[in-house]
């Protein structure tokens, strides 16, 4: 199993203890660190987080949310083995092209530690401030994957669609990964039949067994219907470091293959103690 920390970018105090507390995951032995994404978040907003059962998310306002791939990028010149992903971008509001240009150039920069998590989007107010139309983003962002991963072959690229109309150039630097790792998140909608068309790995919002079991069946049905191998998706879920050893092998038993924990969501003030007991207690009994 593969342990992974979260938010790394939310909620920060400064640069330099995201930065600490990067390089301490690193020396604890976690795999990878990730990242939420809210370019802004409203004072109000009618929109329902579909995660919570309030409908509304653990932020207000004036939370930092570090820009995702500029924390990875500082992190990334900061450590050697750690893993970078985020936990997810918001594909269907951004610019695809510039966004595949900056994901090559972090993976180019971090020597093909990059993972890029993405999803659709669920915050309609976000969507309107951005200047990016909410409806059709599920299409626009299965349209942005496959078009994004033929500007990261490093071939011309030519591709007309609904919503892009690119032709005859090419970018650089490529991705040193090939692929680069596409994690698609969510569990709602087309997610399952999204991430077995286009995704290397799945990034789940859930740490529940009998959940988690719930949706990889689908995920596996979804697969199955395309014509794709269920083995060569990545699970990720997400643990709250409870449970002890014993939740760490059923939810590897039912083939998740990553664990998020999210540390500084649940315990802010106790990153760097929490970080250390997840390297001494967990990952270095396994």
């Amino acid at each position: 199993m593969k342990f992974g920390i979260a938010p790394i970018n939310k909620g920060v105090a400064s640069p330099d203890d995201m930065i600490a507390h990067a390089k301490l995951a690193e020396s604890a032995g976690v795999e990878s660190v990730w990242t939420f994404e809210h370019v802004i978040i409203p004072l109000d907003y009618e929109s329902r987080y579909p995660y919570n059962a309030s409908g509304r998310m653990a932020s207000e306002p004036e939370t930092n949310y570090v820009d995702p791939l500029l924390a990875l990028t500082a992190i990334a010149a900061e450590t050697a083995t750690l893993r970078l992903g985020t936990g997810v971008n918001i594909l269907s509001q951004a610019n695809p092209l510039l966004m595949a240009k900056q994901v090559a150039s972090l993976d180019f920069i971090s020597k093909g530690r990059f993972m890029l998590g993405a999803g659709i989007g669920w915050l309609q107010e976000e969507f309107a401030a951005m200047g990016t139309p909410f409806e059709k983003r599920g299409a626009r962002f299965d349209d942005y994957i496959q078009a994004m991963r033929k500007v990261w072959s490093g071939e011309v690229v030519e591709h007309e669609s609904e919503f892009l109309s690119w032709h005859n150039f090419k970018s650089y630097p490529v991705p040193v990964q090939t692929p680069l790792p596409v994690h698609i998140g969510g569990n709602k909608g087309k997610a399952f039949e999204r991430v077995a068309r286009y995704g290397n790995g799945w990034y789940s919002p859930s740490g529940s067994v009998a959940e988690l079991s719930e949706h990889l069946a689908l995920l596996r049905q979804a697969c199955d219907d395309v014509g794709r191998d269920f083995s060569e998706i990545e699970i990720t879920g997400v643990w709250i470091m409870r449970g002890g050893l014993d939740s760490i092998k059923r939810l590897q038993d039912i083939g998740v293959h990553r664990l998020t924990v999210p540390i500084f969501a649940i315990w802010p003030d106790e990153g760097a103690d929490m970080i250390k007991k997840l390297g001494d207690e967990i990952i270095s009994a396994l």
